[in-house]
């Protein structure tokens, strides 16, 4: 006797000719979902554990090994201050991946558009917003042309923003005259990455972003069990709520107890959030999604896909502007070098965090632990005075790693069909 209880509909029937109905058809359908085994769960979606799992054993492995250092507030908020500018490209970053498209020119456009504000408030001796807005523009105007070289002309990503990097690298020496560091003396732009939030307004804005993550996971458990599709225990949604706000708050209290929360952290968490909005709930968003699973079958469903992919690379260089604007306040400078690291990191950040390289695939909450990993593994390194090459080869066998997981992954969901 089937252990699973099955319930039979009966299928209407129909006399008219050439009906397509079968007569006195019947169609079994169980009243309940199968639990499914371990390989299904690692074949399936396991969501952020395998990364918090990981960024976990790095900062135990760093704490243990330089003495408590690590986990000290001092270092905390210097790790909290770093990770905004690897975080907000990386959040750029993502939006091209989920159409399963790259952008090598990110790391360029991130420091051009820094000298450019900074040339024109510095040089020029325009009002602080007005060279902000100029850099922001600038972004903008890049992605605009790097998506319309690759959705209207046809031509590969990889080749136009490949190109794109070394002609925005011209361009940036041009503008800084030979000057290899252009001091910035503005005070309002230093002061972006130079203060910090108020003790109660960071733990409110804190506590928002908690309930907003809740609320998240929450309306799609409710919007897939009226859907009939699989769900995840109620006793797991609570403990991904919970793991979530003791992480949040508690780096909050400790980085309160020391200077506070820096404002290129609540700058990135704040976009995070604008983003994942969109992205979720906005007809934009899963046009996206459509767009990077199947580009054919989002045409045939009239998505314009040429539209996507240019908004998508728009936003793209948009948000490298913002990150190289944080930068170049929290360096009080820009230069003429191209942060050797910076493309992969960012890169490697939105990749490690869970995002597909095939499209389609991944959220914008994927970044902040992605940072967190390529962040941690920089700082404890730095604490224990590794060389660049160390450094440089262990981000790269992390990245290594994550593509290849991804990449397997991928492939065992298309055997089961997922």
């Amino acid at each position: 006797m089937s252990d699973m209880v099955e319930k039979k509909k009966e299928v209407p029937t129909s006399s008219a000719p050439g009906s397509q109905l079968a007569v006195g058809a019947a169609v079994e359908v169980p009243s309940y979902m199968p639990r499914r085994t371990l390989g299904q769960m690692l074949r399936g979606e396991l969501g952020f554990v395998p990364v918090l799992l990981t960024l976990l054993v790095i900062m135990a492995y760093f704490y243990f090994d330089s003495g408590g250092i690590f986990l000290k507030a001092e270092n905390i908020s210097n790790l909290a201050g770093q990770i905004p500018v690897i975080g907000i490209l990386g959040l750029g970053v993502i939006m091209v991946l989920l159409l399963g498209e790259i952008d090598l020119s990110i790391a360029v456009v991130s420091t051009l558009c820094a000298v450019i504000m900074a040339v024109l408030s510095e040089r020029a001796g325009a009002p602080a917003w007005v060279a902000i807005m100029a850099a922001l523009l600038s972004g903008a105007l890049i992605g605009f042309i790097n998506g319309f070289f690759i959705a209207v002309l046809r031509v590969p990503s990889f080749i136009v923003t490949l190109a794109g990097s070394i002609g925005y690298a011209g361009l940036l020496l041009y503008l800084l005259q030979g000057q290899a560091t252009l001091i910035i003396s503005n005070s309002f732009i230093l002061a972006i990455a130079g203060t910090f939030l108020p003790n109660t307004l960071s733990i409110i804005l804190a506590a928002l972003v908690v309930l907003l993550y809740a609320a998240g996971l929450i309306f799609n458990y409710v919007r897939r069990k009226r859907a009939g599709l699989r769900t995840a225990s109620v006793l797991w949604l609570i403990a991904q709520v919970v793991i979530v706000a003791v992480l949040v708050e508690g780096v909050v209290i400790v980085l309160n107890n020391y200077v506070g929360v820096p404002y290129p952290t609540a700058i990135f968490f704040g976009l995070i959030a604008v983003f994942w909005l969109i992205m979720t709930k906005t007809r934009f968003g899963r046009h996206v999604y459509a767009v990077g699973g199947s580009s054919e079958a989002a045409r045939r469903a009239g998505i314009s896909v040429v539209g996507i992919r240019i908004a998508c690379f728009t936003l793209c260089s948009t948000l490298a502007a913002v990150g190289g604007i944080l930068a170049a306040s929290r360096g009080l400078s820009v230069a003429s070098q191209i942060p050797p690291t910076l493309l992969l990191n960012a890169i490697a950040a939105a990749v490690i965090g869970g995002v597909s390289l095939f499209g389609g695939h991944g959220s914008v909450w994927a970044i902040v632990l992605g940072v967190l990993i390529i962040g941690s593994l920089e700082n404890g390194l730095a604490l224990r005075s590794a060389p660049t090459e160390v450094t440089l080869m262990v981000e790269g066998v992390v990245l290594l790693i994550a593509v290849t997981a991804d990449a397997l992954i991928r492939r065992a969901q298309m055997r089961t069909g997922r």
